[in-house]
């Protein structure tokens, strides 16, 4: 399952929110998020657990618990919306409009 975490303190690693949630259970991928640019945090990341039960249970066990100072915000990752960010491009090619006479 993979598990949506927010509200993540600049100076939690990926290693901190493993050894959270391996509390829990088998855990077979961290990532946190960052700015491409800057390289900094962007305050969330995914947690994949292979266990639905275990999962859960994190979630549960997690979500409003301080992890470095900040309460988080854990549940279940909605799927990826089709297209990326955006949804591509949008309108006519061709500007202006009104009459012309």
């Amino acid at each position: 399952m993979n598990i949506y975490v927010g509200n993540l303190s600049a100076e939690v690693s990926e290693e901190d929110l493993r050894q959270a949630f391996e509390a829990f259970g088998q855990v077979t991928s961290v990532k946190i998020i960052t700015d491409r640019y800057t390289g900094v945090s962007r305050g969330f990341g995914f947690v994949e657990m292979p266990a639905k039960a275990e999962a859960q249970a994190a979630i549960t066990g997690l979500n409003g618990n301080e992890l470095k100072g900040r309460a988080l915000n854990v549940n279940e990752a909605r799927p990826r919306r089709e297209g990326g960010r955006g949804g591509g491009r949008r309108g006519g090619g061709r500007g202006g409009g009104g009459r012309r006479f």
